[in-house]
């Protein structure tokens, strides 16, 4: 709550200096045309119809570690530099005492993975309004006067919108539990949990390779959560065409399209949780951030009304489509459909 108070006090602030700008500048100068032919425009902007699906919940339990030989729900068992020499290794580490059964002398690893009961789902979400900026540069280039005094020039803008998604999801499961047992030499007593040895070493040895089970627990379910941040950075150059209204031709539509670039900065972390038999039994998760570049195109729709030679007001709609975005972060596949997002502005503009 906190943080959506602190968005709508930001956003209002913004706006409020917007409107301010021009306000001030109209008390300034009389005149309303100006035939400069550049105009800077400044936007806050809203974002919507930005959406993201996850897959891979279930089958990810503990992040990428579930498909790397060795690597543990609770720990690891990896070659030392002897090579294992004598089918030992002392590059080895544990989580938790009651993985020590001292009186087998032997130390056992978990590694949990988990499918989705019928045909795998996908969570998803969509995000919210959140605020960004734009800023527009138009440079008319011809008129028809006989058309109406249509204009016609080049528009580019520089973009900024924050993306934040947060989808939870709840599946039914079965889940498989492998158990590694490792033994040790008789007499001697592995060092306290939590413990990790090296691959340098030495450290104390425990006996590989090891005996292994399988446990199947049908009545199991997932709670899962994914936390989904991006920050798009966007470019917009193309063509516009603009009809003015009035007398004094104060107040004018255009319509602007061509080709659009995004950079998009991207951050996952996700968080399962695994019950079985309805016990909470295991907490895991991951997570990454990815950079890429995206394409596509953009299609403006702005009025602008002129308060002074060379201030004046200006709102309107943006639909913009820069495709899928696509990427795994440790284990979890997320798509982001960016096709049909469509930003609403209001900002000043300034003619020079």
């Amino acid at each position: 709550m906190e943080m959506k108070v602190k968005t709508y006090n930001w956003t209002i602030g913004a706006l409020s200096l917007f409107l301010a700008a021009g306000g001030v500048a109209a008390g300034a100068d009389d005149e309303t045309r100006s035939d400069s032919p550049n105009r800077l425009t400044l936007s806050l902007q809203f974002g919507r119809n930005i959406k993201s699906s996850f897959r891979g919940v279930g089958g990810s339990l503990n992040s990428s570690f579930n498909n790397v030989s060795g690597q543990y729900d609770n720990g690891y068992v990896l070659t030392d530099i002897s090579g294992n020499a004598g089918n030992q290794t002392w590059n080895w580490g544990y989580a938790s005492a009651s993985q020590v059964n001292a009186a087998n002398n032997t130390v056992s690893f978990d590694r949990t993975t988990a499918s989705p009961n019928g045909a795998p789902t996908a969570g998803t979400g969509e995000s919210g309004p959140t605020p960004g900026f734009q800023l527009d540069y138009d440079r008319e280039l011809a008129t028809k006067a006989e058309w109406h005094h249509l204009r016609f020039g080049l528009n580019a803008a520089v973009n900024f919108l924050p993306i934040s998604i947060n989808s939870s999801d709840s599946l039914s499961v079965t889940a498989t539990r492998q158990t590694d047992v490792y033994s040790y030499t008789p007499g001697t007593t592995p060092p306290g949990a939590p413990y990790q040895g090296s691959f340098q070493g030495p450290g104390f040895v425990i006996n590989v390779p090891p005996t292994s089970t399988t446990t199947v627990f049908a009545n199991s379910a997932i709670a899962s959560r994914d936390s989904f941040d991006a920050s798009l950075w966007g470019f917009n150059v193309g063509p516009y065409v603009e009809i003015p209204f009035g007398e004094k031709q104060q107040f004018t539509l255009s319509l602007a399209g061509g080709l659009a670039v995004g950079l998009l900065s991207a951050r996952e972390s996700w968080n399962q949780t695994l019950s079985i038999s309805g016990t909470p039994s295991g907490n895991f998760h991951g997570g990454g951030s990815n950079v890429d570049l995206l394409w596509g195109w953009y299609l403006r729709a702005k009025a602008d009304y002129q308060l002074t030679k060379h201030w004046g007001v200006a709102g309107g709609a943006q639909f913009r489509d820069l495709g899928t975005y696509n990427h795994t972060f440790d284990g979890r596949q997320v798509s982001l459909d960016l096709r049909s997002s469509l930003q609403l502005f209001v900002g000043a503009s300034y003619r020079f």
